[in-house]
């Protein structure tokens, strides 16, 4: 029995107190019927700072490639060797280079002998545009193409065949006159196969000419040891009846040798004479000793004067006239004399593509040397081997990549920024980047570029921005790195929090709870932002209590809570109110 009574009267209780404890939630308090309670926040003094997260792959920002010399330029086909090999490979890939660094060394056999027969080419052809403008090669460039051609003595010598007279108009490429060197001349031999056992380079020759008295001497330069068939008829042979022509028919073979000799002045191409060596042989007995005199041994053959030794054609370069001629037939000439002016438009014309073609010609050779001193590929920056595709032994082609480098020192990321947060990114903004596989470090950067157009992401709009990274060595393209754009900061100013703000007719708006409780509704000009607080530039005091909550808002089983929001400020404050 007294169990049972005790069971109700525990039941009886734990009934009564819950229905006071719910009368109590749901009954506003004498208090709370006089009015609202409300929540509220200073506006206090302090420092903010707003940036903008955003994460993104790095990307080398400059680079460049290994590369072979040669391939195109600006004018066509830079002139060189048609391939290059692979002689040594220096670096392998991520290496660190740096600029000057010599990466592959290239092998181009071909181009030394191009470079060489270029230069000759070159050489020949400026020498002979200022000969015929009557300046040093030096000077061409200054020249003025309306002077006209002057034809001049290519070596010195004596003026010959001149059959042009001022006024004469000339064809290009038509003989003017002759300029020989006629104090050597040069002798055409025919001896028989029993007589060229006898001379060899350098055996001093005796020559006999009918013309004048006396003995010449010469010497071999030349011995063609193949024979030769000549028609007898043809031969001037010693043993026939005359010099004249040969007695005897049919085929002789023989041997063609070239002498030379000085000239005293009578020697003239086309004289004939005999050719013979000296040789010692007995002579009368002086004193009781036999005695040794020379004697000349003459060649079956007559040989023939077939040129000086030294002979130059003078052309007329263009079609022009003659305005001119400074010499006259015979006339010695020292090299660069003045023989004949030209002048017309066509001379004008060809001078004008000469000069070009000079010039063409020393621009291609300045390319060939250069391609000759680029074959060791040298690193253009410093950075790392991002490839190396040569090895040695294999072919290259004239421009061919077989490698690139990238500068880690400045890097790239490409990040997406929101629709919300884009208005807080300006180009120039410094940024402190993070990257994944370089835990601890922190890389200082800037935005470069911002995206004026937005572009669908998932629903979501999306902006380009692009920064620029100061990077290290240990970073790579691809790594994956976050970036916090600073947006901007303020210190020692005017704080509310962000619960106090809402928003009316485009117009941003805190309430005020007065010292007499009174509540006021107020406009401010916001500033900075970040997700706690915002700057007020206008509308507020410090001081002020800005309304973050009210009771009002709540179910009667809700209660309002406060925080200490704003830097420095003094915690959650409350008061009470009413219209």
């Amino acid at each position: 029995m007294n169990q049972r009574v005790l069971a109700l009267i525990v039941i009886l209780a734990i009934v009564l107190g819950g229905g006071f404890y719910a009368y109590k939630r749901l009954v506003p308090s004498a208090d709370a019927a006089g009015g609202p309670v409300y929540a509220t926040e200073p506006v206090v003094r302090g420092d903010i700072t707003v940036g903008v997260d955003a994460g993104g792959t790095l990307d080398p920002a400059e680079g460049g490639g290994i590369q072979a010399p040669g391939g195109y330029g600006p004018n066509g086909p830079i002139p060189g060797p048609s391939s290059y090999i692979v002689e040594e490979v220096l670096v392998k890939e991520g290496d660190s280079v740096m600029p000057g660094q010599v990466l592959v060394r290239l092998n181009a056999t071909e181009m030394r002998e191009q470079i060489k027969g270029k230069r000759q080419k070159f050489e020949t052809d400026r020498l002979a545009l200022a000969r015929m403008l009557g300046v040093s090669p030096d000077q061409l460039d200054t020249v003025d193409p309306g002077r006209g051609i002057t034809l001049r003595a290519p070596i010195d010598g004596r003026v010959t065949g001149l059959s042009v007279r001022e006024g004469q108009e000339l064809k290009q490429g038509q003989i003017v006159a002759r300029v020989v060197d006629d104090s050597r001349f040069q002798l055409l031999a025919k001896l028989v196969p029993l007589e060229v056992g006898e001379v060899s380079v350098g055996t001093r020759i005796l020559l006999r000419f009918s013309q004048f008295d006396g003995l010449t001497e010469a010497a071999v330069v030349a011995v063609n040891p193949d024979a030769v068939p000549e028609d007898s008829s043809t031969l001037n042979d010693l043993l026939a009846p005359s010099f004249e022509t040969a007695a005897t028919q049919g085929y002789q073979f023989v041997y063609y040798v070239t002498i030379e000799g000085k000239n005293a002045g009578l020697i003239r191409p086309g004289m004939l004479a005999q050719v013979g060596v000296s040789r010692m042989i007995p002579g009368p007995t002086q004193g009781g000793q036999p005695s040794m005199v020379e004697a000349v041994n003459f060649f079956r053959y007559l040989g023939k004067v077939e040129s000086y030794v030294s002979e130059e054609q003078i052309l007329s370069g263009a079609d022009a006239i003659a305005t001119k001629v400074w010499v006259h037939e015979m006339q010695r000439v020292k090299t660069g004399d003045a023989l004949v002016s030209l002048a017309g438009a066509d001379a004008r014309e060809t001078l004008l593509v000469m000069l070009e073609q000079v010039r063409q010609e020393e621009a291609e050779l300045r390319d060939m040397v250069g391609q000759l001193d680029g074959l060791d590929i040298k690193a253009t920056m410093e950075g790392v081997v991002a490839s190396i595709e040569a090895k040695p032994g294999t072919v290259v082609q004239p421009g061919q990549w077989f490698g690139s480098i990238f500068n880690t020192s400045n890097m790239r990321m490409w990040v997406q920024v929101d629709d919300i947060d884009i208005l807080l990114v300006r180009t120039g903004a410094p940024v402190q980047v993070t990257v994944d596989a370089v835990p601890g470090r922190i890389f200082s950067g800037s935005v470069e570029y911002v995206g004026m157009m937005g572009k669908d992401e998932s629903g979501i709009t999306q902006f380009q921005v692009t920064i620029q990274v100061e990077g290290g060595p240990e970073l790579r393209p691809g790594m994956q790195a976050n970036a916090h754009i600073d947006a901007g900061s303020g210190t020692g100013i005017l704080l509310v929090p962000l619960e106090a703000i809402f928003e009316e007719d485009g117009q941003a708006k805190v309430e005020l709870l007065l010292p007499d409780g009174v509540t006021k509704v107020v406009p401010v000009e916001l500033g900075l932002m970040n997700d706690r607080v915002a700057e007020v530039k206008s509308g507020l005091e410090e001081g002020d209590l800005v309304i973050t909550g009210s009771t009002a808002d709540l179910l009667p089983s809700q209660t309002i809570e406060g925080e200490n929001l704003l830097p420095g400020g003094s915690g959650s404050g409350s008061g009470s109110g009413g219209p």
